[in-house]
């Protein structure tokens, strides 16, 4: 090396800061780092405490409530009863109700004598006149006069358990024509009657086949509605006017349709309803 060259300054090695500019007076030291407090600290202090007065609330309650002496149960509503159970002496035992009050026996005998009688003046149908209406329904006969879509209510209501149906109708005036149904359904986990009523009562208001409207509630009847529907007129035909009530009495759901090319009261379809619920 030459006298006149001069020695380079030794670069900052590996982790080490170069001297800044101004370097030789006095350096600060840095600042302690601050110290954070951990998250989710406060969190868990107000659910343990939260946790904490639970518990506390339920062992409290439970000791106050085994403190206390238990409740005698209220009195049964037929004295004797006891247990073991004894069967009542003779001149004990209520009797049985009268057929009269009885509504079992009532609907397990010919459910024909339940239809409402046809009114005076009208006159029978064509099935009648020929002798081939014996007030019975079968199932498959009864869909496929009734509903648009036989092969679906087929399946629903063989679904829903149905026992039997009977029907009356009858004509009356010029166009005038009038169907009564009784659908009865066994008894099982299902109540088919409530169901199929259901059914059928909740398309009446919205559905284009329905009635579009809500209809009247019919006197007797806790859920039993009566219905008009909208007149149907189209080119080459007189108008058609339908009335329709839904009711449901113990396992027998009730069917009413009356159809005409002049417009129905309800008062006629109101009345026809409450009559037959009165039969049933």
């Amino acid at each position: 090396m030459e006298p006149n060259d001069t020695i380079p300054a030794a670069r900052p090695g590996p982790g080490e800061l170069a001297e800044p500019p101004g370097a030789g007076g006095p350096v600060e030291p840095p600042a302690p780092p601050v110290r954070r407090r951990p998250r989710g600290r406060t969190t868990l202090i107000i659910a343990a405490a939260a946790l904490l007065g639970i518990v506390g609330g339920v062992a409290v309650g439970y000791g106050v409530q085994a403190e206390r002496k238990p409740t005698p149960l209220a009195a049964l509503s037929q004295p004797g009863v006891g247990y073991p159970g004894k069967p009542l002496s003779a001149d004990r035992a209520p009797a049985p109700l009268p057929a009269a009050q009885d509504r079992r026996v009532k609907t397990d005998g010919d459910l024909r004598k339940l239809l409402i009688d046809r009114p005076k003046g009208t006159r029978k149908t064509l099935i009648d006149e020929l002798g081939l209406g014996d007030g019975w329904e079968p199932l498959d006969q009864y869909v496929e006069r009734y509903y648009e879509d036989p092969h679906y209510m087929f399946e629903s209501l063989a679904g829903l358990d149905l026992r039997r149906v009977a029907s009356v109708a009858w004509e009356q005036g010029q166009h005038r024509e009038t169907e009564v149904w009784l659908l009865q359904f066994r008894s099982g986990d299902q109540h088919g009657a409530s169901e199929q009523f259901d059914d059928q009562i909740m398309y009446m208001p919205w559905d284009k086949d329905g009635a579009c409207n809500t209809g009247d509630a019919i006197k007797g009847s806790r859920e039993g509605r009566y219905f008009l529907y909208p007149v149907e007129r189209k080119a080459g035909y007189l108008p058609s006017y339908r009335a329709r009530a839904l009711a449901v009495r113990g396992d027998i759901a009730l069917d009413i349709s009356i159809f005409d090319t002049s417009p129905i009261s309800k008062k006629d379809i109101r009345t026809l309803a409450e009559r037959q619920l009165e039969r049933l």
